[in-house]
C-alpha cells in the first residue's frame, strides 16, 4: 500500500473500518469514530487499551491527533455529556485538543489478525485457530473469539503461570492459575478480555489450559469440579496491551505515520500483597 502524506480523520477512520468492519462487532458493542473532524489532518496516533484522564493528558502532552482505543468511551446510553460528569470532561478535553477518537473492541477481537492472536502470540503459541469461530458477518477466514494454540514445548502449569508473568505486561494483580500446578500443558486456550463467556468453549475445546482475564470465583470452583482445564487469570488491560502494538505496526507501514503506543497501566487493581508467613507459589 503506498504511503499517505496528507492522511485525514476521515481517510484512517475509512481503512480502520475496512480492517476492523464494524458489522463484526457484537450487536451490544460500540464501535468506530466517536469524535473528531473528518477533515482533520492526522500525523500522529495514540494507540490505547483505555481511553481515560491519563491517556488523554497522555494524547495531549504528546501532540497527538487521534487516540484509537480499545475500549469504547461509551457503551450504554447517556442524556449528557456535561463537562461535570465523566465522559463529558473527556470529551470536551479532547475536542478542545482537536484529538480524534476511534474505537475498535469486539471487531477487533474477532478479527484475523486480532486481539487474541497477539496474546497467542506473547506465550509463542503456533497453529492458531479460533476458540469461538465467528458466524454472521465475521464468519469465515480464521475469524472468531479466543484462539487455540501448542506451545513450543510442554510447560507444568506453574512454569506457564510464571512464563506468562514474564511475556505479558506487568500489573499489580500479576498472573494465578487454578488447577494442579505440576500438570502437563501442551494446548493453550486465550482470550483477550473477560473470559468467563467462554468457559465451556475452552472446556469442550482439547485445551489443557484457559487463559483469559476476569474470572470470578463460583465459575472457576465449578469449571474445574467438573473436569475443565486448568486455568490462567491475568489482569484485563495485560491480556489486550499487546494487540496495541500488533495495530501500530500496520498502522505505520500502511500510512507512514508516527504511531505511539500507551504503556500507562490503565488496570483498576494498583496493589497486591500477600502475608509475609505465607508461601503459596509452586
Amino acid at each position: 500500500m503506498a504511503l499517505v502524506t496528507d492522511l485525514t480523520v476521515r481517510a484512517l477512520v475509512d481503512s480502520l473500518d475496512a480492517r476492523f468492519p464494524r458489522a463484526w462487532a457484537e450487536s451490544w458493542d460500540r464501535v468506530g469514530l466517536v469524535l473528531g473532524e473528518f477533515e482533520h489532518p492526522v500525523t500522529r496516533v495514540l494507540c490505547v487499551v483505555d481511553c481515560v484522564p491519563e491517556t488523554v493528558d497522555q494524547a495531549i502532552e504528546l501532540g497527538a491527533d487521534l487516540i484509537l482505543a480499545h475500549h469504547p468511551l461509551f457503551l450504554k446510553p447517556v442524556s449528557s455529556i456535561a463537562p461535570d460528569t465523566f465522559k463529558g470532561a473527556l470529551v470536551h478535553r479532547l475536542i478542545r485538543a482537536g484529538v480524534a477518537l476511534y474505537t475498535a473492541h469486539t471487531n477487533a477481537d474477532v478479527a484475523n489478525p486480532g486481539v487474541s492472536d497477539a496474546l497467542a502470540a506473547r506465550l509463542g503459541l503456533t497453529g492458531l485457530r479460533p476458540l469461538a469461530p465467528a458466524e454472521g458477518a465475521a464468519a469465515g477466514e480464521g475469524r472468531g473469539l479466543g484462539r487455540i494454540g501448542e506451545l513450543p514445548e510442554p510447560l507444568t502449569l506453574a512454569a506457564l503461570t510464571r512464563l506468562a508473568a514474564e511475556r505479558l505486561p506487568v500489573t499489580a494483580a500479576g498472573v494465578r492459575a487454578a488447577g494442579d500446578p505440576g500438570a502437563l500443558i501442551r494446548t493453550v486456550a486465550v482470550c483477550g478480555g473477560a473470559g468467563d463467556s467462554f468457559l465451556s468453549v475452552a472446556a469442550r475445546s482439547g485445551a489443557d489450559a484457559y487463559l483469559c482475564a476476569d474470572l470470578r470465583h463460583h465459575p472457576v470452583s465449578e469449571h474445574l469440579a467438573a473436569g475443565g482445564p486448568a486455568l490462567l487469570d491475568v489482569a484485563h488491560w495485560a491480556s489486550e496491551r499487546p494487540w496495541l502494538d500488533d495495530v501500530a505496526a500496520w498502522l505505520r507501514e500502511a500510512f507512514g505515520v508516527e504511531v505511539l503506543v500507551s504503556d500507562l497501566d490503565t488496570d483498576p487493581w494498583t496493589v497486591h500483597a500477600n502475608r509475609d508467613d505465607l508461601e503459596i507459589r509452586p
